[in-house]
Formats: structure tokens, sequence, C-alpha cells
């Protein structure tokens, strides 16, 4: 992750989300014939070592340009969402999630690759609500901050000028050959 941008704020995680991946994986075990063999292994700590593995290497952070995020146990996942981008903030609840007393914030960029999907998933989140209204007003702060001003409007009118010299140059030297 990047230290040239000022933190703004950094997501602190629950720990119950070992337990949620502990369940959810046996739950998808269960479901499936061919998962039940690696469920008992599973439940007989792989799927704890797996979940304290997963919350250990979990990062998210704000920062006055960038949403950056880091997770994974095995394969290592290191995301940059640079915040002009951001579309869409999303909350995800259901029974099992509010069980546990966890949210999903899920985060969709412009022109994103994966049509349907998110860009980051973010999966409990304390104090989701304060993490999404601080992510949706740095946008706001930065986009404000980005607008053109009559600098910008000054710019564009000495570049027409500039490329109507050159026209009429063009002219001249067509008219003298």
């Amino acid at each position: 992750m990047s230290s040239q941008n000022t933190i703004i704020k950094e997501a602190q995680f629950s720990p119950k989300i070992k337990t949620y991946i502990l369940l959810a994986v046996a739950f998808f075990c269960t479901i499936s014939i061919i998962g039940i063999p690696f469920l008992i292994v599973w439940l007989l700590g792989l799927g704890q070592y797996i979940g304290r593995r997963y919350y250990e290497n979990i990062h998210c952070r704000l920062t006055n340009k960038h949403l950056e995020f880091k997770k994974g146990v095995f394969f290592k996942v290191e995301k940059t969402i640079p915040l002009e981008n951001i579309q869409d903030i999303t909350f995800i609840e259901n029974p099992f999630l509010n069980y546990l007393d966890l949210r999903i914030l899920k985060i969709e960029t412009a022109g994103h690759s994966n049509p349907g999907g998110s860009d980051m998933k973010l999966i409990g989140i304390m104090d989701t609500q304060g993490f999404k209204q601080a992510v949706l007003d740095q946008r706001e702060v930065l986009l404000s901050n980005s607008k053109p001003d009559n600098k910008g409007y000054q710019g564009v009118e000495k570049t027409n000028l500039l490329l109507e010299n050159i026209r009429d140059l063009l002219e001249i030297i067509k008219d003298k050959s």
C-alpha cells in the first residue's frame, strides 16, 4: 500500500469474520456431496486456521485519493481504487450476516471489467456506515477540488488562439506557393 498519500481512515474488521468463513465454507461443503469429506478436515481445524490467517491479512484504508485493500491467505490480492472512479457503494445484509453482526460493503467503479460483479467486497468492517460515509465524503472533496475553474477556461482560449495563428500562417504559406 502506498505511503505517499495521507491516510484519512483505516478500516477495523470484526473478528467474527473468522466464524463467517468457517460457517460459509462448511455450508457449501455440506450442500455438495463431494465436499462432505473435506468438511471433516475443515471443521477439525483447517477452517479455524484459514479464518484466522484471513483476518490477520485483511486491511483496508482510505487515503486522500484512493481506497486501498489487501486480503488473502494463500493468494494475496491488493487493490487500489481511485476515489473518482467509484460509482456505487452498496450494503449487503442477510439473516446469516445479521446473526454474526456483519455487513458487506460492495464497491463498484466506472468501467469495471466484471459486469454484475464488484471491484471490491469488504466483509465485516466495524462501523460500516461510518466508513462508507468517509469514503463518500472524501470522494466529494476530491471531485470538488478537481473541477475546472477560470484558469482552465483561459487555457482553452489560449489554445484556440494558438491554433488560429497556426491556421493563418499555413494559409500564408499556401498562398506563397
